[in-house]
């Protein structure tokens, strides 16, 4: 239900989303060497003299260094964020996406997988990685904070970025030289430069080596704990931005599949679409599913649901109860133990009408392996009357059992 209160400030106005809580997060981490490696992304992704080709080229060659080449991690988290903001990041396609998607329609597709997986797999989406934060997490403050108490990827690259801008480093000074050099010659090139390639090979060549330089100024401590951090945080990054990027890039195709698969399972209530299905599968699983089904909702039965196993017990007596069992609880009423014996399902009856009562139960006890050598037919009653009434709470148990496994994803 819609909250009204606000609404009417609302209807006039669109949200404006936008990245710049990241952005402005992202801000904080532009320290030292940082800020000019951050320029030097931008510089590089903004120019519009270079090719696709040159830039990409250009990227590779500056990051023989990875951890300290922070700013291609941000720039890459930026440019990840903005492609959700605008739905880019969903491809276009003739068949799943023929026209460019919304924001709005990422928000309403993540949201729908919530409820989706739990529905399928019996978990949360969270536990398939296909959580809101699986998906959005970059714009939901992932990386400046967290939901335990280990440290946010930001807060923990700025310290150590403090760290080493702090130390002084004359390898430092060196790369921030490097970087400044790079990005003065790119913005100077024009359209009809001559030999610029060999140039700009030099200064890309200038900065990898500055990066090695610094890389092995940090190699021991305190300043190699920080180098150590670098790394790690900067694979968290990625791991985040890639898989946010997988799972968006494929998500209609994701939900498509999970709705399909639902709607196949509604069908198999029909029983002659249900026989059809389970001769034109091809997948075992699917087989298997739509051949057990008319089994396996049989076992199905709710009164024989249970939240945990330390109430199966009382569940038991009471489905017992509801049954009219036990039937027969007076061991030296043998007419009645007798009769209980001919509808057991485990004891072959016939001819049973000719014999005593007192034969019925011993031969009773024989089919179900009961001793019957030197006992009295009294003790021979109890026993067999004992055996029956277990046997009925097995029986019980056993339904317990079938339908919390027919109620069990699998």
């Amino acid at each position: 239900m819609t909250v009204n209160k606000g609404l009417l400030s609302l209807v006039e106005n669109t949200p404006n989303f936008s990245n710049q809580s990241l952005e402005t997060a992202i801000n904080t981490l532009k320290v030292g060497w940082v800020i000019k490696s951050v320029d030097l992304d931008t510089d590089i992704q903004n120019n519009t003299v270079l090719t696709t080709s040159q830039k990409n080229d250009l990227k590779d060659d500056i990051n023989n260094i990875a951890h300290l080449n922070l700013g291609r991690v941000l720039g890459d988290i930026t440019r990840h964020s903005a492609s959700i903001i605008d739905a880019t990041i969903i491809p276009l396609d003739d068949a799943t996406n023929p026209t460019a998607s919304t924001f709005l329609e990422i928000l309403q597709n993540v949201q729908t997988i919530q409820g989706l997986i739990p529905e399928l797999y019996g978990i949360s989406a969270s536990e398939k990685k296909r959580g809101v934060n699986d998906h959005l997490g970059t714009l939901n403050n992932i990386f400046t904070t967290t939901d335990d108490s280990s440290v946010p990827v930001f807060t923990s690259l700025l310290e150590s970025i403090n760290f080493i801008v702090t130390a002084n480093l004359a390898t430092e000074t060196a790369l921030e030289t490097a970087y400044d050099n790079l990005r003065t010659f790119i913005n100077s090139v024009v359209g009809d430069s001559t030999d610029f390639q060999q140039t700009l090979d030099t200064f890309a060549t200038a900065v990898a080596t500055a990066h090695t330089n610094l890389n092995n100024a940090l190699a021991s401590e305190p300043l190699l704990t920080h180098k150590n951090n670098l790394i790690t945080q900067r694979e968290r990054a990625n791991v985040q931005v890639n898989l946010e990027n997988s799972n968006l890039t494929g998500i209609i195709n994701y939900i498509s599949t999970l709705s399909d698969n639902i709607a196949f399972t509604s069908l198999a209530e029909d029983e002659t679409l249900r026989d059809l299905m389970s001769n034109v599968a091809q997948n075992t699983n699917w087989q298997n599913y739509f051949t057990n089904y008319s089994q396996e909702k049989a076992n199905s039965n709710p009164i024989y649901t249970t939240d945990t196993d330390s109430d199966k017990s009382s569940i038991i007596d009471q489905v017992l109860a509801d049954s009219g069992l036990p039937d027969v609880s007076d061991p030296t009423d043998l007419e009645a133990v007798a009769s209980k014996a001919q509808r057991d399902s485990r004891i072959n009856t016939a001819g049973y009408d000719r014999l005593t009562v007192e034969k019925q139960i011993t031969k009773s006890c024989e089919q179900l392996g009961i001793t019957t050598a030197n006992r009295t037919i009294s003790s021979l009653s109890n026993t067999l009357l004992n055996n029956m009434n277990q046997h009925d709470r097995d029986e019980i148990a056993r339904q317990l059992d079938l339908n919390e496994s027919a109620n069990t994803l699998s």
